[in-house]
């Protein structure tokens, strides 16, 4: 058997399994969102073309949850990357317990998502939540809050329950790209007389971008895509203030059971995303030689 040959015989069995949890479900999806395909109305069911695009770029109930994922996902995204780059920068130097304290960084990020919200949930309830009893204790607040009730509250502590979970994977990438800057850089600009700030300016900083961008481009597009913790915390609301487009697909297809409304709204958070990953890329990861 040729080399080509025994390539694709070991690789088939990958592929299959690509085309059947990836392609083939990203092809129904394409299918639908050019269908008017509502199970209410069963045997309706028509080919209508990108008139369903046409639709929802014509529609304020787009383009608001668009903004409110923005705005998400650009908070959670700055506070993810600052709070990652300080740990990492701390867990880089030498000091006893370092091995432990990177293997407890860990902890967060093997918890599922959902049961991560399902604490948040615990730990924001107006009630007998542990944040109130805090806040109550060190006097910051008078009385029990409901943190999930009102803006800019609730955007403010889900994308701090959101963050806490994605910023172990961030810590972990910055932390390997620290790791590959050869110590003799910062030994001679010591020597040069550079200050604190600047090694971190100009030698940290510059050398790190290739995994700064690669850490902004997967936490962009995971922040896009939310959902599990919006259907635990706050199911879109309060009166929509978190109504992201991940909600809007669920409520499109699952609650008002319009696939092809969801699949639309679905193909084109996907076409956003993609085109953000693609101008991170381009623009961020630019100029530094290795």
């Amino acid at each position: 058997m040729s080399p080509g040959l025994l390539a694709i015989f070991f690789s088939a069995p990958a592929v299959l399994i690509i085309a059947a949890t990836i392609l083939v479900p990203f092809g129904m999806a394409v299918f639908l969102s050019l269908h008017n395909w509502n199970l209410k109305r069963p045997g309706r069911e028509r080919f209508i073309g990108l008139e369903n695009y046409a639709d929802w770029l014509t529609d304020s109930d787009f383009w608001e949850p668009l903004r409110i994922t923005f705005t998400f996902a650009i908070g959670a995204v700055i506070l993810i990357l600052i709070v990652s780059l300080l740990i990492a920068l701390l867990l880089n130097e030498k000091f006893p317990g370092r091995g432990v304290v990177r293997a407890l960084l860990l902890v967060p990020w093997a918890i599922p998502s959902v049961v991560n919200a399902l604490l948040w949930k615990w730990l924001l309830d107006p009630n007998y939540g542990l944040i109130n009893a805090l806040f109550l204790e060190f006097r910051l607040i008078e009385t029990y809050q409901a943190w999930l009730g009102s803006m800019p509250g609730v955007m403010i502590w889900l994308t701090i329950a959101y963050s806490w979970i994605h910023i172990p994977l961030a810590t972990l990438l910055l932390l390997s790209g620290l790791q590959t800057i050869p110590d003799d850089i910062y030994e001679s600009a010591i020597v040069d007389g550079a200050s604190v700030w600047q090694r971190f300016a100009f030698i940290t900083l510059p050398l790190l971008r290739p995994m700064l961008s690669i850490v902004i481009i997967f936490e962009m597009i995971f922040a896009l895509k939310v959902f599990d913790i919006i259907f635990v915390l706050t199911a879109g609301g309060p009166a929509d203030a978190t109504n992201v487009l991940g909600w809007t697909i669920y409520t499109e297809t699952f609650r008002k059971l319009d696939f092809g409304a969801g699949s639309s709204i679905a193909m084109l958070l996907g076409a956003i995303t993609l085109a953000l990953a693609i101008l991170f890329y381009v623009f961020l990861d630019r100029g530094v030689e290795q």
